[in-house]
């Protein structure tokens, strides 16, 4: 999945994902501001060209869908955050967040973090 996109792009993207296939008016109504219809289309159009997004006709409208996963984007998108903000570094990213008064995380929430941590651990051992 490409990372070289725009805020808009992402929005976007976003509603597809949500949305599951919608066509550029289901997106225009699902944007928070009023964009033009013209102005999506335009954009789907770079979506698609970009291999993000693909189209299929019923009758005369266009239904886009995203190429990929929500989980293929967000890996995708995470490690442009990590290479951009962070030097590829998860360490710093993670201490940035757990440092961050705001971030605020439960105790089930820092016990998963644990298990995964554990869990990656156990799977480097055996490799």
């Amino acid at each position: 999945m490409r990372t070289d996109l725009s805020r808009r792009e992402r929005q976007i993207l976003e509603v597809l994902f949500q949305l599951g296939e919608a066509s550029a008016n289901d997106i225009v109504e699902a944007l928070p501001d009023q964009l033009a219809n013209a102005t999506i289309r335009t954009m789907l159009r770079i979506l698609e060209d970009k291999g993000v997004v693909q189209h299929r006709n019923e009758g005369r409208r266009f239904l886009y869908r995203p190429c990929g996963s929500r989980q293929t984007a967000a890996k995708s998108a995470f490690r442009k955050v990590l290479d951009v903000f962070f030097g590829g570094s998860v360490e710093d990213a993670l201490a940035t967040h757990l440092a961050d008064p705001k971030s605020n995380l439960s105790s089930e929430q820092l016990q998963k973090i644990r298990e995964i941590i554990d869990q990656h651990e156990s799977e480097r051992e055996k490799s």
